[in-house]
């Protein structure tokens, strides 16, 4: 008996390997993926404008870093006794101006370098929905916190998305040759914007996105949206706020990822990283006895072995931490 659709996902002509660098930006649910690389060592940069949810935000923050922008004082705003800036997340916000502006060109200069030797740049799309400031009709990424009627809000039609999203393409496939780009839409719902403008919104963003995928071959697309909504697609899967996916559900998103994109000999080394991450986090409750001795040292060993084999995995944390 089947109690549930499937879904056939396609392989990546050239799956994801432990030697690529990679960078990820978009939405949240960005952050969960960029997480579980991290925590299985590969070479990630996430989110070096913090989260954005839209398009041109998506867009105009990856030109910034082929280009090589840098911000000034004069791109900085004062609200709620925050230094701000409309293009980045509140995470870069604080009460210092130079502060504010430090972090924010030193995250430009890191993401500046790393997109122009990426192999793969991970987008996640969140909402078609865009922000404008009334006065100036300037795109805003985040709102942080502003009366309401400082702003405009518009729903992005697909030829916008698609003209905004090609042109920033095509400046990266010019910058570097080799990178190839995978999208993803996030499942988490924006019922802020009520559930028919919410649906309308990843409507616009999945058309988009496959109309860039037909239009390069380097760009890819991995149904996270699908997974969720289609596959899943129960309340028991979702936080008590019917919204975000829970750990059960970006769990389950996670593997079919690493089936469908990750190379096969790097899921198989991703077992043995994650063998070790998990032998890290045990809490002994007798350290001194000669059985915690032995733990330490048979993981000791592995990891020395895995250096030696693999001298691209960065392990040094978890060695010195078992050799304390």
């Amino acid at each position: 008996m089947q109690l549930q659709l499937t879904l056939d996902i396609p392989r990546l002509p050239r799956p994801i390997k432990y030697t690529d660098s990679i960078l990820l930006i978009g939405s949240c649910f960005t952050e969960h993926i960029s997480e579980r690389l991290s925590a299985h060592k590969f070479q990630v940069l996430s989110n070096p404008h913090g989260i954005l949810f839209n398009p041109l935000s998506v867009t105009h923050s990856l030109d910034s870093y082929l280009q090589g922008l840098t911000y000034s004082q004069d791109d900085l705003f004062l609200l709620h006794e925050l230094w701000n800036s409309w293009d980045h997340h509140t995470r870069f916000s604080h009460t210092s101006s130079s502060q504010a502006l430090a972090g924010i060109n030193a995250s430009q200069v890191s993401a500046s370098g790393f997109i122009k030797k990426a192999d793969w740049v991970i987008i996640t799309l969140g909402s078609a929905f865009q922000y404008y400031l009334v006065a100036g009709a300037r795109p805003v990424a985040n709102n942080h916190r502003a009366p309401a009627q400082w702003f405009e809000k518009r729903l992005l039609g697909i030829d916008h998305i698609c003209a905004a999203m090609s042109n920033t393409l095509e400046a990266l496939f010019r910058e570097n040759a080799h990178v190839n780009v995978l999208f993803t839409i996030s499942p988490v719902r924006h019922i802020r914007d009520g559930v028919v403008d919410n649906n309308r919104s990843k409507a616009r963003l999945i058309e988009s996105v496959h109309e860039l995928c037909a239009r390069y071959d380097k760009a890819h697309y991995f149904p996270a949206y699908e997974l969720v909504m289609d596959i899943l697609r129960d309340y028991r899967y979702f936080d008590i706020d019917f919204v975000h996916p829970n750990y059960l559900a970006t769990s389950y998103v996670w593997e079919q990822f690493v089936k469908a994109c990750i190379h096969n000999d790097t899921a198989l080394l991703m077992q043995q990283v994650h063998d070790i991450a998990a032998a890290r986090n045990h809490r002994p409750r007798f350290p001194e006895t000669q059985a915690h001795q032995k733990f330490r040292d048979v993981y000791v060993q592995k990891i020395k072995g895995l250096q030696q084999s693999h001298p691209f995995l960065d392990l040094n944390n978890e060695l010195q931490y078992f050799l304390e």
